[in-house]
């Protein structure tokens, strides 16, 4: 078994190098960051996945946490009952997703935090004169939830990108590009100027269909790889998301 990679270590340090190297030749100036949600500015995905699991596990499909996060790590409710539906040969309803996401919204405003670092990133982005958003699979409602819960609200007021506003327009959730494309357009900031923040392949291979760079944030390491290979630059701390955007600013298209 290989070490988890932590801050401070050979392995965190390497994979920080590879990182700042890959950003020094981005295809635009950096202009706009784009951060995703769950798992990302809040830790929130077990929460989520918690009440996925319970609920499906009484639908008849016995699921712990762990098989709901590898399932649906980076999909939509939507999406999510889709595959339940497709497994159990048999519709969940037509509000189903309401009634998860009433669910999830209220264990939100109880127990989410932040990522350790992300309010840190956030205000650096301003910082470093960057103008930034972000953009989410969750709703509009779980994410005002989680922001308050997290302490962040005042930061994000403002710059929240649902993918359900996508998908009422006919669009789609991650791994469609969508929502990245909304949150760039509400800048005026072409998509090769912006630098999305992501720690699931779903949100990956949206951020690639979309035109931009993507960032894969692997906290433990144990899926560095698989972002890697779907496309993504990994890192492993959201407190080393400054340094990393002063290596893009440095970039020479």
């Amino acid at each position: 078994m290989t070490s988890p990679i932590l801050p401070g270590n050979d392995a965190a340090d390497s994979m920080i190098a590879r990182a700042v190297s890959c950003l020094k030749h981005l295809p635009a100036a950096l202009t706009l960051v784009i951060f995703d949600c769950d798992g990302v500015l809040i830790d929130s995905e077990a929460l989520c996945n918690r009440v996925v699991a319970e609920d499906l596990t009484a639908q008849g499909w016995p699921m712990s946490v762990e098989e709901s996060h590898d399932r649906f790590i980076g999909l939509t409710f939507p999406d999510t009952q889709r595959a339940a539906e497709a497994r159990l040969g048999r519709s969940l309803g037509t509000d189903w997703v309401a009634g998860i996401i009433t669910r999830v919204t209220a264990i939100m405003a109880a127990e989410a935090r932040p990522i350790p670092g992300a309010r840190a990133a956030l205000e650096a982005t301003t910082a470093l004169g960057l103008r930034w958003r972000v953009a989410s699979n969750s709703s509009h409602q779980e994410m005002a939830a989680k922001f308050a819960a997290a302490g962040l609200a005042e930061l994000v007021g403002g710059r929240v990108h649902s993918a359900y506003d996508a998908i009422a327009r006919g669009g789609a959730g991650k791994p469609a590009p969508d929502v990245f494309l909304e949150a760039a357009a509400s800048e005026g900031v072409s998509p090769a100027a912006c630098l999305v923040i992501e720690d699931s392949i779903a949100g990956v291979r949206g951020a690639l269909a979309a035109g931009m760079t993507c960032l894969g944030f692997s906290p433990n390491g144990d899926n560095a790889a698989e972002l890697a290979a779907a496309g993504a630059v990994p890192f492993g701390s959201m407190f080393d998301v400054p340094d990393l955007l002063r290596a893009a600013m440095e970039a020479k298209p």
